[in-house]
């Protein structure tokens, strides 16, 4: 399988902020319109938090919702796997079309075989990990990562408050990870932390609330994009 052309493919090896309007927050219920309103507002991807009530104290969509979506949009999907034995569903969503696949270390602790099968499927290949797994325990596999993500929230529910100590980790990594590699960061991201989170070294942004709460996407999330290249810039 070939992932869907994006803007994201080109920009996934520079150091350019990009805002990743994640679909938990969206209103299911009139999803078509959703995706068609953020591809308005020019959005470069959707992040797909998928979660199992196993890995984390909640569920939320799966393959089949992101199959249905895939057919609608060719916009970039990213998926985040927030599940238990996540080796027995990737191949479910790079059939669904996703063009990145993140798996947390906490899931699976000797991720090789994941990795490969990712990209063996055409897609980019990632590693999440959450706020207080020690950084050691992702080091080992970085070389084979395209994307990296740091959650800045305990993974489950959407609207919780960032973390900033995970700051620190994110400036670890970044110091540590080739320069093609998309450092992310997912958790409380919105106007006055998406700063602090550039700043450290993240360079794709999830967001929820800071979006889907507001009524014009476009103008959530340029406001987003302008406060990260802003750090960068000082």
């Amino acid at each position: 399988m070939v992932p869907n052309p994006s803007r994201l493919d080109a920009a996934l090896g520079s150091q350019i902020p990009v805002i990743a309007p994640s679909m938990l927050k969206v209103d299911f219920a009139d999803l078509a319109t959703e995706v068609s309103r953020l591809e308005e507002a020019h959005a470069h991807l959707l992040h797909w938090d998928v979660m199992d009530g196993n890995f984390v104290p909640n569920l939320s969509y799966g393959a089949m919702l992101i199959a249905s979506v895939r057919k609608r949009t060719s916009l970039f999907f990213d998926a985040h796997l927030m599940i238990a034995h996540p080796e027995k569903y990737v191949d479910e969503y790079l059939a669904a079309g996703c063009d990145a696949i993140t798996v947390h270390i906490e899931a699976a602790p000797e991720p090789a075989e994941i990795l490969q099968r990712i990209r063996a499927g055409g897609a980019h290949a990632g590693l999440a990990i959450n706020p207080h797994t020690p950084l050691s325990h992702l080091e080992p596999w970085l070389d084979q990562c395209d994307l990296v993500l740091v959650m800045s929230v305990q993974p489950g529910f959407g609207g919780q408050k960032f973390m900033p100590e995970v700051l620190d980790k994110v400036r670890a990594l970044r110091s540590r990870l080739a320069p093609h590699v998309r450092l992310s960061i997912d958790g409380g991201i919105g106007t006055t932390t998406i700063a602090a989170a550039s700043a450290a070294g993240a360079r794709l942004f999830v967001a929820g609330s800071a979006i889907f709460d507001v009524s014009d996407y476009a103008i959530a999330m340029r406001q987003l994009e302008q406060l990260a290249s802003s750090s960068l810039e000082c």
